[in-house]
C-alpha cells in the first residue's frame, strides 16, 4: 500500500501537478503558480494574509482556439536579479531593482503551442506577463480577449473611477467592492463613444484596503504595442478579470510572436506608505533608451492657460461669426479682444518668469485654426506651424532668449491622430528652429478616424511613437488626454509629464472632491508624474469670469503641498502673474521648492484622507515638505529625523489659519519660521481641504537664525 501511494506521488510530481513556490528577496511574499486540469493559477500571500486568492491565468483568441487551458507544465526556471541604477529625474536619485524570478513554460499539446508566464518577485509585490516564443504553431494571432484573473480575499474598500475607453478624468469614488456596480448605475452615463461601457469595470490603477488594515494596488506596467487594460468585477466571487479597451473593430489586439504582453501587476502592504514609495512600475521597464540624456530637464513654468480655462480669456483669434470656417484669411479677420497668446501679453509672462527664476512659458492658442475646431465640432486639424497674426514667432523667441526663458510649445492634435503623425517632423523641426525644447500635447475629444478610442492597442502605438519622434529632435513630451502612464518615463525620461486624470482644469469646471489630491498619489501616480498644474491663488474663478461660479475646493496652503505631494518633474504655477503680486508672500515658496529630488519620506499617508511628504532636493541639503487634507479638519503629527543629524535649519511653514475653510475661507494662510534639527517634531493644523508647505534651508550663517525660535 505504501509502496503504491509513493507511485502516486511520483506520477503527480511528473505530471508537473504540483504548486511551484516562489519567494520575494525578503521573505514576506510567496507566490504559487500551478496547473490545474490544465488551467494556469496563481495566488499571492504576504505574510501568510492572502492578497490575491487563486486566479486564472490565458487569453481567448479571435478565430483561432484559446490559450486558456489544455496546458502541462513543460519547465520552470528561477533566478534572482539585483542592480541599483539612477534615473535621469526622479524621486530618488538611486532605484534598487531586486526580485526573485520564475518562468513558466505551458505546453499546449492539443494546438503545439508554447506560451511562458513570467512572474517577477519584489520586496513591495508581483509583476507577471505573458511571452509567446517565436514557434511554428502561433505566429500573427488576435486577441478576442485577456482572461488574467485577481480574485480578492474579501469585500475591500476601493479608490476607483469607472471604466472608460476615452477619458480618465473621473473624481475617485469610495466604496465596498460590491457596491461598486450600484453606485456606477446610479451615477454613471456612457458617452456615445462607449459602444461596450460596462457597470462592473474599474481603470487601473485600482487602490484598495482590507478590513485587516492591508493595502492593495493594481496596475500595469510597460504598456507597449497593447491595449490598456481595464478591471471587470463578478460581484458575487469578488474576481477582478482583465478587460481590454477594444479598437473600432472590436478587437483587443493584434501580435505577433516573439512577443509579450505588458506586465500585471499587485503591490501590497500593511503600510500605506510603502505603496506611495514603490519603485515596481519603474523596474518592469526597460533602461533608458538615450545614451545622452543632457537635453533632458526638470521644468518649473508659468503659462498662458488658466486665464483660457476659466474663460477669462479665448484660444480663439477671430469671433466665430467674422470667419468662414476652414478658409479664414486671418490677417483680415476681425480679432475678437479676448485672444490671449498675443505678442504683447506673452513678452509679459516671460519678463514675469525671468524676474521669479521659471524656466519657461507656455502658450496656448499661439496657432491658427481654433475657431474652425470650435465650429466644427472639434473635427478641425490644425498644422502646427502657423501662428496668428499677433503672435509673433522669432520675435518672442529672440525676447525669451535674451531673458533666459524658453517658450513652451502647444499642440492640439484635436484627436485627429494620423493628420499629427503626417506633421511631426515638420512640427518637430520648427520647435527646434525656435528654441522650443518641450512640448504639451492634446489629445481633446473623439479619435479620428472615427471608432477607434482614446486607450485601444492602435492609440498605444501612437502615443509612443510620438514619444520616440521627439526623441530624435531633443524634445520632452508632456501628453495630456493620453494613456494613463505605466512606468515608461524610465524607458523614455522625454516622457516628462503626462495629464491622464482629472486635473486643475476641474476646478475650473465645477470643481474636485476635496479627497481627491489624497487618492490620486495612490492610483495615477503610481506609473509615472503628473502635470496637475497647481498653484491657484483666487479661488473664486468668478474674479476671472463672471460667467463662471465655480470655486477652487483648496486652501492656498494646499496649493503650495501639491508641489510636493503631487510628484512631477515638470512644475507649473498655473495663476495669472496679477493674483501672484498679490501674494508674493506665499508666491515665494513656488519659487523655491526643487523639480528633481535626490530622497523621499512618507510621513503620512492614508488614502481618501490625507499624505505627507518630504522631499530632499537634488544637489543640495534643503528639503520641502507637503501635505494635503481631505475634506475633515485634522492634525498632522510629523517629526523631522529624516534631517542630517547634528544641523540646523531654517524651516518656514505655509499652513491653514484656525479659520481656513476650502469653502469658506480658503484664502486664510499664514507663514511662520523656525529652526529646526533632526530631533524636532511639529503638531500642525490642516484645515477642510487644507493642508501646509515647508522649506527646510540649511543653516549657513548664524545671522540666519537669529531671532527665530527652536521647534
Amino acid at each position: 500500500m505504501k509502496k503504491a501511494i509513493f507511485s502516486i506521488v511520483l506520477v503527480i510530481l511528473a505530471l508537473g501537478l504540483r504548486a511551484e513556490e516562489l519567494k520575494s528577496p525578503n521573505g514576506q511574499f510567496t507566490l504559487q503558480f500551478e496547473v490545474k486540469e490544465g488551467i494556469p493559477v496563481y495566488q499571492l500571500d504576504l505574510n501568510g494574509h492572502a492578497i490575491i486568492k487563486e486566479s486564472k491565468l490565458g487569453l481567448e483568441l479571435k478565430d483561432a482556439s484559446s490559450l486558456l487551458d489544455g496546458f502541462t507544465l513543460a519547465n520552470v526556471s528561477t533566478s534572482s536579479f539585483d542592480e541599483t541604477w539612477k534615473p535621469v529625474w526622479g524621486e530618488v536619485k538611486e532605484i534598487r531593482n531586486h526580485y526573485n524570478e520564475m518562468a513558466v513554460t505551458l505546453d499546449q499539446k492539443s494546438s503545439g503551442r508554447i506560451m511562458v508566464i513570467r512572474l517577477r518577485l519584489f520586496d513591495d509585490g508581483l509583476g507577471f506577463r505573458y511571452e509567446f516564443p517565436e514557434q511554428a504553431k502561433l505566429t500573427h494571432f488576435v486577441i478576442k480577449e485577456e482572461r488574467t484573473q485577481f480574485a480578492m480575499a474579501g469585500d475591500h474598500t476601493a479608490f476607483w473611477i469607472p471604466g472608460d475607453y476615452d477619458t480618465q478624468e473621473y473624481n475617485y469614488s469610495t466604496s465596498k467592492l460590491s457596491e461598486i456596480r450600484g453606485l456606477m448605475e446610479a451615477s454613471i452615463t456612457p458617452n456615445a463613444s462607449q459602444t461596450s461601457f460596462s457597470t462592473t469595470g474599474v481603470q487601473t490603477s485600482l487602490m484598495m484596503k482590507t478590513d485587516e488594515g492591508l493595502y492593495i494596488n493594481l496596475h500595469e506596467a510597460a504598456l507597449v504595442e497593447y491595449a490598456c487594460m481595464h478591471l471587470e468585477l463578478d460581484d458575487e466571487t469578488l474576481v477582478f478579470e482583465s478587460h481590454l479597451t477594444p479598437d473600432a473593430q472590436g478587437v483587443k489586439g493584434y501580435l505577433q510572436a516573439p512577443c509579450h504582453t505588458p506586465w500585471r501587476t499587485v503591490i501590497a502592504s500593511d503600510d500605506a506608505a510603502d505603496i506611495l514609495m514603490s519603485h515596481m512600475t519603474l523596474n518592469l521597464n526597460d533602461p533608458c533608451v538615450y545614451d545622452d540624456t543632457s537635453w533632458i530637464q526638470p521644468i518649473k513654468y508659468i503659462g498662458v492657460w488658466w486665464e483660457m480655462i476659466t474663460g477669462k480669456s479665448s484660444w480663439a483669434y477671430a469671433d466665430l461669426p467674422s470667419v468662414q470656417l476652414g478658409k479664414t484669411d486671418y490677417s483680415k479677420a476681425s480679432p475678437s479682444g479676448k485672444h490671449a497668446a498675443n505678442t504683447d501679453h506673452v513678452k509679459r509672462h516671460i519678463d514675469f518668469a525671468a524676474e521669479h527664476g521659471f524656466d519657461a512659458v507656455l502658450v496656448e492658442g499661439w496657432n491658427e485654426g481654433w475657431e474652425d475646431w470650435f465650429g466644427k465640432s472639434k473635427d478641425y486639424v490644425f498644422d502646427f506651424v502657423t501662428p496668428y497674426p499677433d503672435f509673433d514667432v522669432e520675435g518672442l523667441r529672440d525676447y525669451a532668449k535674451s531673458k533666459g526663458v524658453r517658450l513652451m510649445m502647444h499642440h492640439e492634435t484635436s484627436g485627429s491622430v494620423r493628420n499629427y503623425e503626417r506633421h511631426l517632423d515638420q512640427a518637430y523641426q520648427f520647435m527646434v528652429d525656435n528654441g522650443y525644447n518641450s512640448v504639451k500635447s492634446g489629445y481633446v475629444g473623439n479619435i479620428l478616424p472615427r471608432g477607434e478610442t482614446h486607450y485601444s492597442q492602435w492609440m498605444i502605438n501612437h502615443y509612443l511613437y510620438a514619444v520616440q519622434k521627439a526623441g530624435d529632435y531633443k524634445i520632452m513630451v508632456n501628453a495630456h488626454e493620453a494613456v494613463r502612464p505605466t512606468g515608461l518615463c524610465r524607458t523614455y525620461p522625454n516622457l516628462i509629464g503626462n495629464e491622464s486624470a482629472r486635473g486643475t482644469e476641474y476646478e475650473s469646471f465645477g470643481g474636485n472632491n476635496p479627497d481627491h489630491t489624497t487618492i490620486l498619489p495612490f492610483t495615477r501616480l503610481i506609473g509615472g508624474p503628473m502635470d496637475y498644474t497647481p498653484g491657484i491663488f483666487e479661488p473664486d474663478v468668478s474674479q476671472y469670469n463672471p460667467d463662471n461660479g465655480s470655486k477652487v475646493n483648496t486652501t492656498i496652503a494646499r496649493q503650495l503641498a501639491l508641489y510636493v505631494t503631487m510628484y512631477s518633474p515638470l512644475q507649473m504655477a498655473a495663476d495669472l502673474p496679477e493674483t501672484y503680486e498679490k501674494h508674493m508672500d506665499a508666491f515665494q515658496f513656488i519659487k523655491d521648492v526643487a523639480v528633481d529630488w535626490e530622497d523621499t519620506k512618507v510621513l503620512e499617508a492614508e488614502p481618501g484622507d490625507y499624505i505627507t511628504y518630504a522631499r530632499k532636493e537634488k544637489g543640495s541639503g534643503n528639503w520641502f515638505v507637503g501635505r494635503t487634507n481631505d475634506e475633515e479638519a485634522r492634525t498632522s503629527r510629523i517629526h523631522f529625523d529624516f534631517l542630517t543629524p547634528g544641523k540646523k535649519y531654517v524651516a518656514t511653514i505655509y499652513s491653514d489659519q484656525k479659520e481656513a475653510h476650502y469653502k469658506t475661507n480658503p484664502k486664510a494662510y499664514q507663514i511662520s519660521k523656525f529652526v529646526v534639527t533632526s530631533k524636532s517634531e511639529l503638531n500642525q493644523f490642516c484645515a477642510p481641504g487644507g493642508g501646509y508647505a515647508i522649506s527646510i534651508m540649511e543653516v549657513s550663517d548664524k545671522s540666519e537664525v537669529k531671532g527665530l525660535r527652536k521647534l
